[in-house]
């Protein structure tokens, strides 16, 4: 019925912003949820920390098949290592969430008039009328799951539903990690020396580029200032360890 008194001119403001909204929850869900975290962080500290590996060893004057196990060894620990950290740190923090909750589904059980309480003076001071509240408050520990799902929302500030995918986040801070490793390593299966390592370079700003532009988007931050400090946090580290790979050299080792 609503849709039949709108306008030509006004069906575009009505329903523009829907996308959006829609949009901007479904990224709130999965950061909730750690497994886009991981991802976005994954990629960014596979390629810094990729590229610093291989600079550092390129600067020394190795072989190529040098510099390519030193890629492979820091793509393949880095990725198991980001994991299984990812893994363990969202296991632990779904652990402690589920045992608040467990917390407060023995309260429930245990105290369902103190619970109702707690719901009516939450309500009330929402600006319900006391009776409403008390209403409200009923029907809602009518119900445990539903009661349960209201306690956690209104006193933990959890959903009981979106507590998070340790395997999730574990295989996506794994393969992001390895997709930004593998950029600076993969010209030195093509090519050697200054052109490899120009490659390389180029490859690791290319892909911090594109990583800040998607952190700027996903975080809503301003875009130059965001793809600024991801080249920054790129390049510094390469361009400290090629000149510590560079000074030692291969007659330090």
């Amino acid at each position: 019925m609503a849709e039949s008194r709108l306008g030509p001119e006004d069906t575009p403001e009505r329903t523009h912003p829907a996308p959006a909204a829609a949009l901007d929850e479904h990224h709130h869900r999965d950061v909730q949820g750690g497994a886009a975290r991981a991802a976005v962080f994954g990629v960014s500290d596979g390629l810094v920390s990729n590229v610093g590996l291989i600079l550092g060893v390129a600067g020394a004057g190795p072989g190529p098949a040098v510099v390519r196990l030193a890629g492979l060894a820091g793509l393949v620990a880095g990725a198991i290592s980001m994991a299984a950290g990812e893994y363990n740190s969202m296991k632990v923090q779904s652990e402690l969430l589920e045992r608040e909750l467990e917390l407060e589904r023995r309260e429930l059980r245990r105290n369902p008039e103190q619970e109702t309480a707690e719901l009516v003076a939450l309500y009330e001071s929402r600006g319900m009328e006391p009776q409403q509240a008390r209403d409200v408050a009923e029907v809602v520990m009518s119900d445990p799951e539903v009661a349960l799902e209201t306690h956690a929302r209104e006193e933990l500030g959890l959903d009981p539903e979106q507590l998070g995918s340790p395997i999730a986040a574990a295989a996506s801070s794994f393969v992001a990690f390895s997709l930004g490793a593998l950029v600076p390593l993969v010209p030195w299966f093509v090519a050697s020396g200054t052109p490899a390592l120009l490659a390389s370079l180029v490859g690791a700003i290319v892909a911090a580029v594109a990583v800040g532009a998607a952190i700027s988007r996903f975080t809503d931050r301003p875009l130059p200032r965001t793809v600024a400090r991801q080249v920054l946090f790129t390049l510094v580290p390469a361009a400290l360890t090629y000149a510590i790979g560079s000074a030692v050299g291969l007659n330090g080792v």
